[in-house]
């Protein structure tokens, strides 16, 4: 195999629909074709934004680490991002534009300093019996009925009062967060303008937060400090984080910590549903204690079918060259991290599932200076949330013929709408 890209074949007629209902149930054979025949593709999204899908691994991992290729919406049409056409809806309104994935070097890359000393390995790692706390709480509302929708009952809360915990949002507000995160997660499915309200709540009680976190904040840092505080005393040659900056960037850590767990356990739970061999291998190697494919099946997981189907938003900021197409200054660009990961160029047999696979530099949380700062935190949550599933629920079988499953409608994710479940009772 090779990473070189091969210049593009010319495109015969029967291009794929993209973006249907069909498109979101199995999006891959379409991907495969626009790799094949297509491979930086300019379509009409479904906001009526046209923008470039970029396909193939090789040109995918180029650019997501071009420099050239601007996170900041203002190098992009003003009106199409105010309208929400672009970016997080209501996010411009409520004042959080200033966090990670809207920002270049030199902001980025101090920001990402800033918070990158609040957000460590070992903050995680000592969060890892919480998290079994939690996922432990969550099995045992439903264990005893034998049946469970595990969307809504399991990978929805779990990261969302991880992340909560993990931040410090006392546990009389956590499901006020619940609800918020609810209406950002239906992409679309609720009230006319409810995600752009759900965002200005967060932001609202965020701010607040900060601030009292900010004026009772002691002078030496804790054990088990949460991370808010953390993002308060973060500095950098005594730089401290604005208050705009640490809701921007809590706000930032809610958002994209919550919605790639969701989808990786409800993903990942429906993958091993599906393909029973694996499924039964893995609950093989848990019964002998052994870690090893766990680690490496959580990777093949967000390789196969991952929480995140396209990159966020890049625009370009000069004219370049993306797989031998020509990119015009201010266009966007999509890099569909669900079609590179497939790529038989770089990866052998893309379509099997196979959970030992050792050689899988996936692009399923980013790459380059953007690459995923809470990846560590989803792992430990999709590990936990598997291994106790598949533990505590041995049977554990899908109650409905999976083309009867719907995703979620949505640019940027990948994640299913419910995924009802049946298993022996457990007292």
């Amino acid at each position: 195999m090779t990473n070189q890209p091969h210049p593009p074949n010319p495109t015969p007629a029967a291009a794929p629909e993209l973006f249907t209902w069909e498109f979101a149930s199995n999006p891959y054979p379409a991907y495969a074709w626009l790799r094949e025949h297509a491979p930086v593709h300019r379509t009409k999204l479904p906001s009526g934004v046209e923008a470039w899908l970029v396909t193939r691994y090789a040109d995918a991992k180029q650019a997501l680490a071009d420099p050239r290729l601007s996170k900041n919406p203002a190098h992009h049409d003003e009106p199409a991002h105010a309208k929400g056409k672009t970016g997080i809806p209501g996010e411009r309104k409520a004042e959080l534009m200033t966090h990670l994935l809207n920002i270049d070097p030199p902001d980025h890359t101090r920001l990402r300093r800033l918070v990158s000393k609040a957000f460590t390995p070992r903050r995680v790692a000592e969060f890892g019996s919480r998290v079994q706390e939690l996922t432990d709480r969550l099995i045992d509302g439903f264990a005893a009925e034998g049946s469970a929708d595990l969307i809504h009952e399991f990978a929805f809360p779990l990261p969302i009062y991880a992340i909560c915990d993990l931040l410090g949002v006392p546990g009389e507000d956590q499901d006020d967060f619940r609800d918020w995160a609810g209406m950002m997660i239906r992409h679309g499915g609720g009230p006319r303008g409810g995600v752009a309200r759900s965002v200005k709540k967060m932001r609202g009680y965020l701010a607040e937060l900060i601030h009292k976190k900010r004026e009772a904040l002691p002078d030496g840092a804790a054990p088990g400090e949460d991370l808010i505080s953390g993002l308060i005393r973060a500095s950098d040659h005594g730089e401290h984080l604005t208050e705009n900056e640490a809701a921007a960037m809590a706000f930032i850590l809610l958002f994209a910590g919550f919605e790639t767990t969701v989808n990786l356990i409800g993903n990942g739970t429906y993958a091993l549903l599906t393909h029973p061999e694996q499924r039964h291998r893995l609950q093989a190697s848990l019964a002998r204690r052994e870690r090893d494919l766990l680690e490496t099946g959580v990777e093949e997981l967000l390789r196969y079918d991952g929480p995140v189907e396209l990159a966020t938003w890049r625009f370009a900021t000069e004219p370049l060259a993306v797989g031998g197409q020509d990119i015009a200054p201010g266009d966007p660009v999509l890099v569909v991290l669900a079609a590179a990961d497939r790529d038989p160029e770089r990866f052998a047999d893309p379509d099997v599932l196979d959970l030992g696979r050792r050689d899988n530099q996936h692009l399923g949380y980013g790459h380059g200076i953007h690459y995923c700062l809470g990846a560590p935190l989803a792992r430990l949550e999709g590990q936990t949330a598997l291994a106790t599933l598949l533990t505590r629920l041995p049977d554990l079988r899908l109650a409905v013929d999976p083309s009867d499953l719907r995703w979620r409608g949505g640019l940027i994710m990948r994640g299913l709408r419910t995924l009802p479940v049946e298993f022996t009772p457990v007292p």
